[in-house]
């Protein structure tokens, strides 16, 4: 089984080879090592992307928008998931963002995981009836069907989720009171031991 290193270090190598910067290349490595680590197809995908002929007529993207529509094939996902954190700040105000064309969207999934830790916001991000749920890059939940991997998604949308609890206010209250039961009253034996209360001085 190869490790995490080894994944990272060829696929920021192979993205070389390929053509793409080496800061590029490093976002390349540390996704592909993501990818593979929460069980999902990276290297699979980057291979598949790699081998594409027509690779740099993907569009890549500086700014982005509420909505994005590509002019040429579709959108470059390393390129737009780099451009993604840089922007994220930003894009975290618009509450969602569209794009119309996305090529091998699985490759995009790191970029957002990692930017849902950045903003402390649950992302999500949705295609074909279908959706993945980041949170804060510690775990992703999808409904997609387990060996199903796109090599394009149409009418992409990407949800920024405002934080909430998931519990009713009744039932914090429950088991806040439960927990007061844990509290220990307050004593004079505890006013004399606690930090500060010493008389004595030990230096």
């Amino acid at each position: 089984m190869k490790s995490l290193s080894e994944i990272e270090t060829t696929s920021k190598r192979a993205g070389r080879a390929i053509g793409f910067s080496w800061g590029i290349c490093e976002e390349i490595g540390k996704s592909i090592r993501l990818l593979e680590l929460f069980g999902l197809p990276g290297i699979k995908n980057l291979n598949q992307y790699f081998q594409e002929e027509n690779l740099k007529s993907f569009e890549n993207i500086k700014q982005i928008k509420k909505e994005n529509k590509s002019s040429k094939l579709a959108f470059c996902p390393i390129n737009l998931g780099v451009r993604f954190l840089d922007q994220i700040k930003e894009l975290e105000t618009h509450e969602r963002c569209k794009f119309n064309e996305i090529i091998y969207p699985y490759l995009l999934i790191p970029f957002l995981s990692r930017a849902s830790e950045i903003i402390g916001k649950r992302i999500i991000l949705q295609f074909s009836g279908n959706y993945f749920l980041f949170n804060f890059n510690l775990s992703i939940f999808s409904n997609f069907p387990k060996d199903e991997y796109p090599t394009i998604a149409k009418n992409i949308e990407i949800i920024f989720l405002d934080n909430k609890d998931n519990f009713e206010d009744l039932e914090w209250k429950k088991l806040y009171k439960l927990s007061e039961e844990t509290f220990v009253e307050e004593t004079d034996s505890l006013k004399q031991s606690a930090a500060g209360a010493g008389l004595t001085d030990n230096d």
